[in-house]
């Protein structure tokens, strides 16, 4: 092996990230990798108080360093706010993962309005870039930054009956494309995690036919677990993935392949 052995392999410790929408599934499944790694973590939630004060009782019993913050990651005074609470606290952000998601309702498009086509785009587009021109400068300043939004295999699949949140998953997949080029010189990287369905709280009452027939589908047979989308996310945040800027990482059992 060239280079200096590492005694540790994808550690971020000294490192701050921050994750919206984390109080819960997949989002709290991410800042729990992170934490796990070494890293000061920021959890966000909106409105399930209970939920996120549960989730920040289970960091702190497992000796994580967790923030919990209340905001609207779609609002720009929200999002000013919360970075700098973050940065008062734990440090500036190094880490920043755009995971907060509204409901996500499977509709024909005639059934859609503009207002929620907007929603769509407020989640995958306005906050991504919300987030990251709050933590922007610092990073710059650092020369260094991880950036890591939050896709869907539901783009590469084109599935129906899903087209507002399809398009702005595309948007988002857009923004990562474009940003990754623009601050590559800063050592700040931007990649995007899409992963399939992989049943968390918000899937429980879904149809068990649904479910079953979406698992019956996959090349690996089996469902994936949160987890496994954490520590893809751990993995990019850290030294190791310095070079990988710009990529999309599907975590879907194989069941797109570009």
């Amino acid at each position: 092996m060239s280079g200096p052995a590492r005694a540790a392999r994808f550690r971020l410790d000294g490192r701050v990230a921050f994750v919206t929408g984390s109080s819960r599934g997949l989002g709290r499944a991410m800042a729990w990798s992170l934490a796990s790694a070494g890293a000061r973590v920021a959890l966000n939630y909106r409105n399930d108080e209970a939920s996120a004060r549960e989730t920040l009782a289970a960091f702190e019993a497992a000796g994580h360093q967790a923030l919990l913050l209340r905001g609207d990651a779609t609002r720009e005074t929200d999002v000013a706010a919360m970075v700098s609470e973050i940065t008062e606290r734990l440090g500036p952000v190094d880490i920043a993962v755009p995971n907060a998601t509204p409901d996500q309702p499977h509709e024909p498009i005639e059934a859609y309005d503009w207002a929620f086509y907007q929603s769509m785009l407020d989640f995958f587009v306005k906050s991504p870039f919300l987030i990251t021109r709050a933590v922007l400068a610092g990073m710059k300043a650092r020369r260094f930054g991880r950036i890591i939004n939050i896709g869907s295999e539901t783009f590469q699949l084109g599935e129906p009956r899903f087209t507002a949140y399809v398009a702005a998953k595309g948007g988002q997949n857009g923004f990562t494309r474009s940003l990754a080029r623009e601050l590559a010189p800063w050592n700040i990287t931007v990649n995007m995690v899409s992963p399939g369905w992989i049943p968390t709280e918000r899937h429980r009452d879904d149809p068990v036919e649904l479910k079953e027939a979406y698992r019956a589908s996959l090349p690996t047979g089996r469902f994936g677990l949160a987890e496994e989308v954490g520590d893809a996310v751990a993995f990019l945040a850290s030294d190791e993935a310095s070079y990988v800027s710009g990529q999309n990482l599907a975590i879907n059992g194989a069941n797109t392949v570009a």
